[in-house]
C-alpha cells in the first residue's frame, strides 16, 4: 500500500512537471519533489495509519500507617508509652522513605485522606477498626501496597470486628493501651422506652459494671439538669461483674427530656469518665388515634395495620364497609385506602375527614375515583390514561428533607418488588413535595410516588400504589421478619401529617427526631403567605439555647431546592430553638426542642484488647509489636523485600489527528506555490 502511495505521488509529480517550464531544471526537479512528497503523504494518511507509543511508570512500594486516634488510646495509654509510639511512627516513616518506600498515614478521623504522624490528636469519639482497614483495602486496590502498620489498643466499639474481614496485605500491629485490670465502676448500658406518655410511669434500667469492688455497694443516682430525682444503693455481689437497678419515673409534661444516671465515684477508682450515661425520651400527650379505612378487603390493610401496631404511640381504629363499621368518630389521622372509590363506598368517612380537617394519607388503587380525588386539594392531580399501570419501585427524592431515610432503608427500598401505579399525567401543585419518586426498572424517573401536600390546616399525603404490601412481605422475608424500613416509612408519614397541624406561617424543624454528637445537625424551614401558599427565599433567624442558657444564632434563607440549614456537630444536650422571620410585613415566629445525644463509647472500656491485634497480624503472616520494638518492625518490613512495580501502557493514536502534520503539509504546499509564483508560473 505504501508503494501505491509513492506511485501516486510520483505519477502526479511527473504529470505536472514533465512539460517544459519557464524556470530552471534544478528548480523543476525541486518542485516535482515537493509535489511528490505532499501527494504521497496525503495518500498515506488516507490509509488511516496510527502511531503506537508505550509509556512506563514505576510505583514504589507503599506502607500505610493506620493510626487508631480514638479517645481510649489517649485516655488509657500511659503518657510515656504513647509518646514513644508516636515518635516511633515518625522515625519509621522517615526510615522507610529513605529506603525508597512511599509512606502515607490514615486515621479514624481521616480514613479517606492522608494525615501527618507528627500531628496526631487522639480525640475520635468511636473506634471502627474494620472500617479503617477496609477503607485502606479499597483505596489502595490495584496499587503496590507493601503492608499496613496498625497502631491501636484493640478496643472496637463501632462496626464489626476486623478479624472477620479478609485483607490481602500484611498487617503489622503495634499495641498500645493497658491490659492490666483496674478497679473501676461503669455504666455500660441504659434500657428504656424512647417514648413515654405524660402522667404514666416508665422504667429506666441501669446496668452497672464493677471490677475490684465486689462485695461492696455502689450509689446510683437519677438526675435531670443536675437535680437528683432518685438515689439507690446497689449491692455488688461477689462472683459477678455486672448488676442491674431500675428507676421508676413519672412522665412529666409533654416535650423532650434528658435524664442522667450517675454512679458515684469511689476511692481508688481508675477513672470516673464512664460513671454516667444519658437517657433521651420524648414525652407525648397521649397516643395518636389512627383510622385505617378501606373500600374493600385488601392485603395492603394488613400490612399497614402491622406497621402501625409496631409503634406504641398509636391506637388503631379500622373501618371496612359491611365488615367493620366505624365505631368511633374520634381519630387524629386517617389512612384512606382506595377512598374515594368509584362505587361511592365510604362517603361518610370522607365527609368526616373533610368536615373536621383531619390529616389523611390517601392510597391510590384500582378502585379509586380519580375525579373525586382530584377535588380534595391534596397537592397532586392524577389524569390516568385508561386502566394502564406502570410497575415501579420507590427511590428517594434527594431534595426532600421533612424526614430522613437511613442508608440501610434505601438499600432495602432497592430490593422491593415492583408495585403498580396509575399510568398517566401526574402534576404537583404549589407547596406539594414528593418524598419518593418512581423507578421503572433501572430508570429513575421524576414522577412522584409518595407526595406530601395539603395545607397547614389539613396536611395530606398520597401513596400512588395499592401494592406496597408486597414491599413489607419481601422485606420481612429478607430480614428475619423485621420490615423496619417499610414500617418507619408509614409511621414517619403519619407523624409528619400530625405534627404542627396548625395555621402557622413559619415552620422551622429539626430534620431528625434526635442527633448524636457526631452528626451534622440540620434544620428545615417552610414559609407561607397570608393565604397559606408556599413562598421561598425568606430570611430566617434561628436561635439555639442549651441547658446552660448559652445561645447560638444562625441566619439563613429557605430556597426552592429544599436544602436544609447545616449547623455542624453540637455538644450533647437538650436545646430549645426559636425562629423568627418577617413574612409579608408581619413578624412570625416558631419554637421547639432539639435533642443531641452524647455517645460515650470510648470511656466504656479501659482495658486494651491486644489479642485482637495479635489475631489480625497472625492471619496476615505477620506478628505483634510494642512501641519499644519499632527498630525490629523496620527490619521486618525491609526484609519482606517489597519491589517497585513497573506499569506499561500502550497508546494508539491516529496519525491524521496530529495537528503539527497539517502545518508541515501546509508549509510544503505553500513553498511549492510560492516558488512557482515567484518564477513566473501559475
Amino acid at each position: 500500500m505504501i508503494l501505491l502511495c509513492l506511485a501516486v505521488g510520483a505519477g502526479y509529480a511527473a504529470l505536472l512537471y514533465s512539460a517544459k517550464a519557464p524556470w530552471s531544471k534544478p528548480l523543476n526537479y525541486a518542485l516535482a519533489a515537493l509535489r511528490f512528497v505532499v501527494v504521497s503523504f496525503l495518500c498515506f494518511l488516507l490509509l488511516s495509519p496510527f502511531l503506537k507509543t508505550t509509556t512506563s511508570t514505576t510505583e514504589q512500594p507503599t506502607v500505610v500507617l493506620a493510626v487508631d486516634n480514638s479517645q481510649s488510646v489517649g485516655l488509657f495509654t500511659p503518657g510515656p508509652v504513647l509518646a514513644q509510639a508516636t515518635a516511633g511512627l515518625q522515625q519509621l516513616a522517615a526510615t522507610l522513605r529513605g529506603r525508597g518506600f512511599t509512606v502515607e498515614t490514615r486515621t479514624l478521623s481521616n480514613a479517606s485522606r492522608p494525615a501527618r504522624p507528627d500531628s496526631l490528636r487522639f480525640q475520635a469519639p468511636a473506634t471502627d477498626l474494620d472500617g479503617l482497614l477496609s477503607g485502606i483495602r479499597d483505596g489502595y486496590d490495584r496499587r503496590n501496597l507493601a503492608g499496613v502498620v496498625l497502631l491501636s489498643d484493640g478496643i472496637v466499639n463501632q462496626g464489626r470486628s476486623p478479624v472477620y474481614s479478609e485483607f490481602s496485605f500484611p498487617i503489622y500491629s503495634v499495641a498500645v493501651g493497658d491490659t492490666v485490670p483496674k478497679k473501676d465502676l461503669g455504666l455500660p448500658a441504659l434500657t428504656y422506652n424512647r417514648v413515654a406518655f405524660s402522667g404514666n410511669k416508665f422504667p429506666i434500667e441501669a446496668e452497672v459494671s464493677y471490677d475490684g469492688f465486689a462485695g461492696g455497694t455502689a450509689v446510683v443516682q437519677l438526675r435531670e439538669n443536675g437535680r437528683v430525682l432518685q438515689t439507690q444503693r446497689l449491692k455488688l455481689p461477689v462472683g459477678r461483674r455486672r448488676q442491674k437497678t431500675t428507676f421508676l419515673v413519672t412522665a412529666p409534661a409533654p416535650g423532650k427530656r434528658r435524664y442522667e444516671v450517675v454512679v458515684e465515684e469511689q476511692p481508688g477508682e481508675f477513672t470516673a469518665l464512664n460513671n454516667n450515661k444519658f437517657a433521651y425520651l420524648e414525652i407525648v400527650k397521649g397516643k395518636l388515634r389512627v383510622l385505617l379505612a378501606g373500600a374493600a378487603p385488601h392485603p395492603d390493610l394488613k400490612a399497614l395495620r402491622a406497621a402501625i401496631l409496631q409503634n406504641d404511640n398509636f391506637d388503631l381504629i379500622t373501618y371496612l364497609p359491611g365488615i367493620a363499621p366505624l365505631k368511633s368518630q374520634d381519630f387524629d389521622v386517617a389512612i384512606l385506602h382506595q377512598l374515594p372509590t368509584r362505587g361511592g363506598v365510604g362517603a361518610e368517612v370522607l365527609a368526616q375527614v373533610r368536615a373536621r380537617r383531619i390529616p389523611a394519607l390517601y392510597i391510590i388503587g384500582a378502585q379509586s375515583d380519580f375525579n373525586a380525588y382530584n377535588s380534595l386539594g391534596t397537592g397532586l392531580t392524577i389524569t390516568p390514561r385508561g386502566a394502564q399501570t406502570d410497575e415501579v419501585t420507590p427511590v428517594l427524592n434527594p431534595a426532600f428533607s421533612r424526614f430522613t431515610f437511613e442508608e440501610e432503608a434505601l438499600r432495602r427500598f432497592a430490593a422491593y418488588p415492583p408495585a403498580p401505579v396509575p399510568f398517566g399525567d401526574l402534576r404537583l401543585a404549589g407547596g406539594a413535595e414528593a418524598a419518593l419518586f418512581q423507578q421503572v426498572g433501572r430508570l429513575k424517573t421524576r414522577k412522584p410516588l409518595l407526595v406530601l401536600g395539603g395545607t397547614p390546616a389539613q396536611r395530606q399525603a398520597t401513596l400512588l400504589t395499592d401494592g406496597s404490601w408486597q414491599w413489607r412481605l419481601q422485606e420481612a422475608a429478607d430480614h428475619d421478619d423485621r420490615p423496619e424500613a417499610y414500617d418507619r416509612l408509614i409511621v414517619r408519614t403519619l407523624q409528619l401529617l400530625t405534627a404542627n397541624a396548625n395555621k402557622k406561617r413559619l415552620d422551622v424543624y429539626p430534620t431528625q427526631d434526635a442527633f448524636t454528637t457526631q452528626d451534622d445537625v440540620t434544620f428545615g424551614a417552610e414559609t407561607y403567605n397570608a393565604i397559606f401558599e408556599r413562598i421561598f427565599n425568606q430570611s430566617i433567624t434561628l436561635t439555639l439555647t442549651d441547658e446552660k442558657q448559652q445561645t447560638r444564632r444562625f441566619s439563613f434563607t429557605n430556597g426552592e431546592d429544599g436544602a436544609p440549614l447545616h449547623l455542624g456537630a453540637l455538644p450533647g444536650g437538650l436545646y430549645r430553638y426559636a425562629a423568627r422571620a418577617t413574612l409579608g410585613g408581619q413578624a412570625q415566629q416558631d419554637a421547639g426542642e432539639l435533642l443531641v445525644q452524647e455517645q460515650q463509647l470510648e470511656t466504656l472500656d479501659a482495658r486494651a484488647d491486644h489479642n485482637l491485634l495479635y489475631q489480625l497480624s497472625r492471619r496476615s503472616n505477620s506478628r505483634l509489636y510494642y512501641p519499644s520494638q519499632f527498630a525490629r518492625l523496620t527490619q521486618d518490613i525491609t526484609a519482606a523485600n517489597a519491589k517497585p512495580v513497573i506499569y506499561s501502557q500502550e497508546d494508539l493514536k491516529d496519525l491524521i489527528n496530529l495537528k503539527w502534520l497539517f502545518f508541515v503539509v501546509l508549509a510544503l504546499a505553500t513553498a511549492e506555490w510560492a516558488a512557482r509564483k515567484y518564477s513566473g508560473g501559475i
